[in-house]
Order: C-alpha cells, then structure tokens, then sequence
C-alpha cells in the first residue's frame, strides 16, 4: 500500500475539506461510489481532489461537494482516478474520518 500526503488548494470541496486542509491518500486500490479520491482530467494539469459518483468505463465521474463549483466532470467529462483519500490530518481542529457527501 502505497500513501501520499497532499495538502488540498481550493473550495471545490467544501464542507467536507477546506483549503489548506492537509489528507492522507492511498495511491491505487478499490474505489466505490462515495469516496473522496485524487484524480487528473486530461485537460487540467496536476492532480484533483473531489467525490467519486459513478464508474465510466475505466474512468470515474468526479464532482465537487460545493454545488457552486463545476470545475469536475460537468466540465471536463470523466477522470482517472489515482487513490482514494482515507483522511483528514490537519488541521488538529477537524482530525478524523471523512464522512459521505451530505446529498
């Protein structure tokens, strides 16, 4: 298993991660519905964090947690999915668990 460190840039997925927000990934493995994973479009350059929704293909269809950002799939059609983020570290304020999307 395989676990990188990534500090999160940006509101896209608030309220579940916040800017500055720092994770815990698991490079590779299984990724269900629900889960909060890193992924690349192959439009926008680096890495994304955002929700898993639905399996296309080999791709996953990623959308943000905040409803008022569609930098995702609605924009950029499916993404690859790198890992599924297992959680949060920092800040000490907010340290556990992720929980589902509240939709």
């Amino acid at each position: 298993m395989l676990l990188q460190l990534i500090r999160i840039k940006g509101p896209s997925m608030v309220p579940t991660l916040r800017n500055g927000d720092a994770v815990v990934v698991r490079r590779g493995g299984r990724i269900r519905v629900g889960d909060v994973v890193i992924g690349r479009f192959d439009e926008v350059p680096g890495l994304v964090v955002k929700r898993a929704v639905r399996a296309v293909g080999d791709r996953w269809w990623l959308e943000s947690d905040n409803e008022f950002v569609t930098d995702d799939s609605r924009r950029h059609g499916p993404a690859v999915v790198d890992g599924r983020v297992l959680l949060r570290y920092l800040p000490f304020r907010t340290l556990g668990r992720l929980r589902p999307s509240p939709r």
